[in-house]
């Protein structure tokens, strides 16, 4: 199947998933699905930098729903996203996946931590429950390398 992977890292592209989720899994093909990186010209052009060997592409969250009606994925790819609220969109309009590893929430004023590598907001929180409902199974790990952890278990620590 060539949908190897769905992740979120809301750091997209970085060393850690050039090092060990895209060699781990064979990605041939990255597909960075983000409003803000894809309507920033500067993040664009720079998103593919750390795998300079892997065909990488960025769409905003409507880009890539029309992207899905019209074609099929041939290479073995990751789609990245920043977020959860992102990926359920996507589930919601045609990308068929059961499995999402989250590798990378950072905390910001607007989020509360619930791991170390993982903080979330309210609206985040409920996108994981609506993920979950569909049936697709949400883990957190932040490398190929760590311990893998349900977010389920982990959205308890929510305090919201």
């Amino acid at each position: 199947m060539p949908l190897k992977l769905v992740d979120i890292d809301d750091r997209l592209i970085h060393g850690q998933v050039a090092t060990t989720w895209i060699p781990d899994f064979g990605i041939e093909s990255v597909i960075i699905v983000n409003d803000a990186c894809a309507n920033d010209p500067v993040q664009r052009s720079v998103a593919g930098l750390a795998v300079p060997n892997i065909k990488v592409s960025v769409f905003t969250v409507e880009k890539f729903i029309d992207v899905l009606k019209k074609t099929t994925l041939k290479k073995v790819t990751l789609v990245l996203f920043g977020n959860p609220i992102d990926a359920l969109a996507l589930k919601k309009n045609g990308l068929d996946f059961t499995y999402l590893n989250v590798s990378g929430m950072r905390f910001n004023d607007e989020r509360q931590r619930i791991h170390k590598n993982m903080s979330i907001t309210a609206d985040e929180k409920r996108a994981f429950e609506e993920l979950e409902s569909l049936g697709v199974e949400c883990w957190m790990q932040t490398t190929t390398r760590d311990t893998k952890e349900r977010v389920p278990d982990l959205l308890k620590n929510f305090k919201g």
